[in-house]
């Protein structure tokens, strides 16, 4: 346990938060939340924050248990995630769809907006591959901190909306997949590397 306290590092914890910044992209939803408000009424914010919070814990403690049942090393399910981080970053970059997720009723606080927008594929495929090279403390920090902002835009979704504009909205989601496409491969050669070796 005092292992697990000392492995605390503030360069990690940023980088950490980063990444799953990058990767939950809360700010380049925001026109999707508005959409899901608008056709599903009501969001709550503070459920949306919870369930996607316990599912990424989860993931977190178990993904790798889940790996090894399937006779997966964590190195490969870390280049997998990069193909797809890649293919989130081309999304946002170009403005393609390559994932299409349905949009549901009364649930969407849990489905769509905790899962899979918030902690989604990307960002399951992220914790993994964060573990290969952070330790857990600093993830798991970066993973409440990240909560923590998904929260506050939930809250404030309509104000951010008329503070950034749609040209605001579009640049934020540029930078973040730049961010996001170099996250990719790096996560890829140097998982790629360990694997060969």
């Amino acid at each position: 346990m005092i292992e697990f306290f000392n492995a605390f590092n503030s360069s990690e914890l940023f980088k950490a938060s980063m990444v799953l910044f990058a990767v939950i992209d809360i700010v380049g939803s925001i026109p999707l939340i508005i959409k899901l408000k608008e056709t599903s009424g009501k969001i709550s914010e503070l459920r949306a924050s919870l369930v996607s919070l316990g599912i990424m814990i989860g993931f977190f403690i178990l993904g790798e248990s889940i790996l090894q049942l399937f006779g997966v090393t964590v190195q490969s399910f870390a280049v997998a995630g990069a193909l797809i981080l890649f293919a989130m970053a081309l999304e946002m970059i170009l403005g393609v769809h390559l994932f299409r997720d349905s949009v549901s009723g009364k649930t969407a606080s849990v489905v769509p907006l905790a899962f899979p927008i918030i902690a989604g594929a990307g960002t399951m495929t992220s914790l993994v591959s964060l573990r290969a090279e952070f330790a857990d403390i600093n993830i798991l920090i970066a993973i409440f901190i990240n909560v923590g902002i998904v929260y506050i835009v939930l809250k404030s979704t309509s104000k951010i909306e008329h503070w950034l504009g749609e040209t605001g909205i579009a640049i934020m989601k540029k930078v973040f997949g730049i961010i996001l496409l170099a996250i990719a491969v790096k996560l890829f050669t140097s998982n790629l590397k360990v694997m060969f070796e």
